[in-house]
């Protein structure tokens, strides 16, 4: 279980507003995701393609990406409630079931919205196994497809991050499901 907790910290910390030593972070993710052993290759060749293509990008470049991305573009947004349910009443409540899990699951809020992809990603980590396969299941795999319909034909490095959350989350929901 450590192994899984480790990867989706990093995936996390991927797709965290880049600063200094960014590019370690990733480097330290994909290395996470290759210990993961046989049947995660796919996730750890997106995070290498990843890192391709963003690796010789200066801290104030790869900023930049990362705003413009995610930040300006609400159909690319990391907030998982808002791919899910939109500005209705269901979000609010998706909102207040995540703050729920990040407290039971010792997970500190940042400035972000407790539904935003790198909470969850936590969360998920320290769940009970199945409970974070029904919770992928049910939740987060349409959230993330979601996600990636923004970034159709778009040819933007991000797309491998959240391509490799995908493989990742799939893997693992299918390994502990009714565990």
């Amino acid at each position: 279980m450590g192994a899984y907790v480790e990867a989706f910290d990093g995936l996390a910390k991927v797709l965290t507003y880049p600063g200094e030593h960014y590019t370690e972070r990733v480097k330290g993710c994909s290395c996470s995701v290759g210990r993961l052993g046989p049947g995660h290759e796919a996730a750890a060749v997106k995070l290498d393609q990843f890192m391709n293509a963003v690796g010789e990008m200066s801290t104030g470049e790869l900023e930049e990406l990362y705003t413009r991305t995610f930040d300006i573009n609400p159909v690319s947004s990391l907030e998982v409630a808002w791919h899910l349910h939109g500005e209705t009443y269901e979000r609010g409540a998706f909102l207040v079931q995540m703050r729920d899990l990040l407290r039971r699951c010792r997970i500190e809020e940042s400035t972000e919205l407790p539904d935003h992809i790198t909470h969850v990603l936590q969360a998920v980590g320290r769940m009970d196994p199945s409970e974070g396969s029904e919770f992928i299941s049910k939740n987060f795999l349409r959230a993330l497809d979601r996600m990636l319909e923004g970034f159709a034909g778009k040819s933007n490095p991000y797309e491998y991050v959240l391509l490799a959350v995908r493989e990742l989350l799939s893997r693992y929901a299918t390994s502990h499901a009714g565990v």
